[in-house]
């Protein structure tokens, strides 16, 4: 078995590891706006839950070098996005909002998404996305290197309103058809991946 330290890795090098090996990673795609009504749309596969009260949800934002993405920037400035989850009817779209933009266009004019109005926040939610979350900033962490460089923009975000489409979602039974969302997960360099087989094993009792 190999074996490295992490301090004799370098950047690039740390980072293959880490997208080669934390797989699959769900994919969050999010509608931020800045102050002066912009909308912005971008993917990101650093995200997960963090709980459930408060029903909190954690993307980390990574900046290049050293300037926030306008995601992040959005996000402190509104306190307010919607993250929707990526699937494989959406997946094409949400990847033409990873093209790095000037902060004054909008990857929603390089996309068929349409947008509807959200009723806990300001931003905008694609109608092209069958679970979203309407959420509010809860904290914002700075991630900062050995040299005291931010590199990463954590967000806690808190969700206010959740949507999904009837046919997903059993009502009496709370129950949600996770292989119907199709959910799409990220991998390595262009890679992505669809569900595929699940199985079951009992917890210990």
């Amino acid at each position: 078995m190999y074996a490295f330290y992490a301090s004799e890795l370098s950047k690039q090098q740390m980072y293959k590891f880490l997208i080669g090996s934390v797989v699959p990673r769900p994919i969050a795609l999010i509608t931020s706006q800045s102050e002066e009504g912009l909308l912005n749309i971008a993917p990101f596969s650093f995200f997960n839950i963090v709980a459930s009260e408060p029903a909190l949800l954690s993307v980390a934002v990574n900046r290049k070098e050293g300037e926030m993405k306008d995601t992040a920037r959005n996000i402190l400035t509104t306190k307010e996005a919607v993250v929707h989850v990526v699937t494989e009817d959406n997946v094409a779209n949400a990847n033409q909002t990873a093209t790095l933009l000037p902060p004054d266009e909008s990857e929603l004019d390089h996309t068929t998404f349409t947008t509807t109005d959200s009723e806990m926040v300001s931003v905008p939610s694609l109608n092209e996305s069958s679970i979203r979350f309407e959420v509010k900033l809860y904290q914002h962490v700075e991630i900062k290197n050995d040299r005291n460089e931010n590199t990463n923009d954590l967000l806690l975000l808190e969700i206010q309103k959740v949507y999904i489409d009837e046919d997903l979602f059993d009502l009496e039974k709370g129950y949600i058809d996770v292989e119907n969302i199709k959910p799409v997960s990220r991998l390595a360099g262009d890679d992505y991946a669809r569900l595929g087989e699940t199985f079951t094993i009992e917890r210990p009792r």
